[in-house]
Parts: structure tokens; C-alpha cells; sequence
């Protein structure tokens, strides 16, 4: 990145290139970071945040899940991001707040400490192709969803990525742009930071949480999508239905609705018809055109 924004680092503003920890950090030499990211966007002239409240929930659940604490609150938190958006004269962009342990630990694997945070505000750029809703190309990878009984899928967690880079790094070295994954009992469940829908007879379906991330996007459009009527459900998926589908997007924080064109050898209309509705949904929602989802933004500051 040329441009290097302010960051927040536990309550005292450094420059980017400060934002630096120790290589046998915990959080780095053991992967025990979490973290939250999610959009701000420019609605009537005004800087707001998409649902920055949920995803403190989440990141409160994940603390909770890896029976962590950190030294802050969330109001605090989220008095940060607003900071430091205004700061550095943030309109579109990808904010992301880390918690982690930067003392170093060489043995131990247990700290009683509470984590460090980090805000980062992170301008559009190509690199993070933000709201580039392209069709793109899928297909089913080799690697699995881990096992909920052996790591906690639901928690927004660093080391729960390392699975998903294998997943991008096998659908790239295919040819293709996303790979998604199935459970260990043989359901669809997400890509590597992606959650997906598939739409069969009309319907818009998605897997269902206890496997998967509890995707603050997924929840938008299925809320919205329901609100709109549009048939949906939340249901398990086998992997012939993600061959037989009519219809298959992908989703996540920075882009809304992606269409995929193609499925391993299968061509699909990118967007198709439902997927083309709920695109058009997400962007009037995201440019504050639905009196309904107004309370899914809060300001940060007018410009």
C-alpha cells in the first residue's frame, strides 16, 4: 500500500510502520490472534459503518469461545474506528480490529493476559477489489471444513485461516477463482473467506450455522431477502447440489453479491435472475436507499 493511514493500537494512535510485534509474539508464533473486519461506507454524506454493533457481538462470542478477554470495551472500540476514520479521512474502506497477544512466548501456551487491540482503516484500493462484483469462477476443493469439535469454526480466528489459504491456494493452482469446502460428514459448507448461496427452482439457499462462520453479510441478505419475499431457506446442502444448482454467489464483508460463472466444468448464468434481485437488494441497502436497514449503518462523521 502507498497510502499509510494512523492506526489505533491500544488507546494511543502510531504510525502505520510502528504497528509492529515481536516474531515470537503469541499471536504470531502461536496463531492466537482474532479479529473483526467490515465496511464503512458513504450514506447521504456522511461516513457510517455496516453493522459495526454485530460485529462486536461476534467478536464478544469469539472472545468467549477461545475463553479470552481484552482490555477494552466495545464502546471503546468502536469509539476508536471512529476516531481514527476521521483522523485519516476514511470514506470507502475495510476496517479491521485485531486482538492478540504481542508479549513473546517461547513455552508457554497459556497467557491469563488480556489481548492487545489494533484498529486499522484501510482505504478502497484495486487490491481489495471492494463492492467488484465480476463473475467469478468456482469449484470444490480438496481440503475440508474443520471439525467444530476439534477447533470452534465460529469463532473469527486467525488460525481458523490457515485452512482457507489452502483452500484458495488449491482452487488457484486449478484455474479457478474460489474453492469451497465441505464439512467432515459431507455437507457444503463455505469457501476460504467467502459464505455461499446457491438458488435451485427459485429458491435462494445457504447452509446453515454450526459448521460455518456466522457471516454478518450472510445475515444481511438472508434478513433482507426474507423482508422482500423471496423464498429462501437455511438448510443443509449436499455436494450434488451445488451441481445441479440453477443459480451460485458467493458473499462476504467487502463485496456483497459475487456471481460465479462457472462451477468445475459447469457454465451458470452470472447473475442469474434471483442473483441479479438480491445484488440490486444489497445495493440500495448499502447506499442507504431502504428506510428498513437504516439502523444497519452508524455515522462516524460528515463530510
Amino acid at each position: 500500500m502507498n497510502d499509510k493511514p494512523k492506526v489505533w493500537l491500544n488507546n494511543t494512535i502510531i504510525d502505520w510502520q510502528d504497528a509492529r510485534v515481536p516474531v515470537l509474539s503469541h499471536g504470531l508464533s502461536r496463531g492466537s490472534g482474532i479479529f473483526e473486519a467490515f465496511g464503512t461506507h458513504v450514506v447521504g454524506g456522511d461516513v457510517a459503518t455496516f453493522r459495526m454493533d454485530a460485529h462486536m457481538k461476534r467478536m464478544e462470542q469469539t472472545l468467549r469461545l477461545l475463553e479470552m478477554e481484552i482490555a477494552f470495551s466495545f464502546d471503546e472500540i468502536k469509539q476508536g474506528v471512529a476516531r481514527m476514520c476521521e483522523i485519516n479521512g476514511i470514506t470507502r474502506s475495510l476496517i479491521k480490529v485485531i486482538g492478540y497477544w504481542g508479549e513473546e512466548a517461547v513455552i508457554n501456551l497459556v497467557l491469563r493476559s488480556p489481548l492487545d487491540i489494533a484498529i486499522f482503516t484501510i482505504p478502497e484500493s484495486p487490491e481489495l477489489g471492494l463492492d467488484d462484483d465480476t463473475p467469478i469462477t468456482a469449484c470444490l476443493s480438496k481440503w475440508h471444513k474443520p471439525d467444530p469439535g476439534a477447533v470452534p469454526v465460529m469463532a473469527k480466528a486467525c488460525a481458523n485461516y490457515l485452512p482457507g489459504y489452502l483452500v484458495r491456494k488449491d482452487a488457484n493452482d486449478r484455474g479457478f477463482d474460489l474453492g469451497l469446502t465441505l464439512t467432515c460428514d459431507g455437507k457444503v459448507a463455505e469457501g476460504s473467506i467467502e459464505s455461499v448461496f446457491i438458488v435451485k427452482g427459485g429458491v435462494l439457499k445457504t447452509p446453515p450455522l454450526g459448521n460455518i462462520l456466522a457471516s454478518i453479510t450472510r445475515d444481511s441478505i438472508l434478513t433482507a431477502a426474507r423482508a422482500d419475499g423471496f423464498a429462501v431457506e437455511e438448510c443443509p446442502l449436499e455436494k450434488a447440489d451445488l451441481f445441479t444448482a440453477d443459480e451460485m454467489f458467493s458473499c462476504h464483508s467487502g463485496i456483497k453479491v459475487i456471481p460465479i460463472s462457472r462451477f468445475e466444468d459447469r457454465r451458470l448464468p452470472a447473475p442469474g435472475p434471483v442473483t441479479k434481485n438480491v445484488s440490486e437488494m444489497m445495493k440500495k441497502i448499502m447506499a442507504g436507499n431502504d428506510d428498513r436497514f437504516t439502523d444497519w449503518f452508524e455515522k462516524l462523521y460528515s463530510l
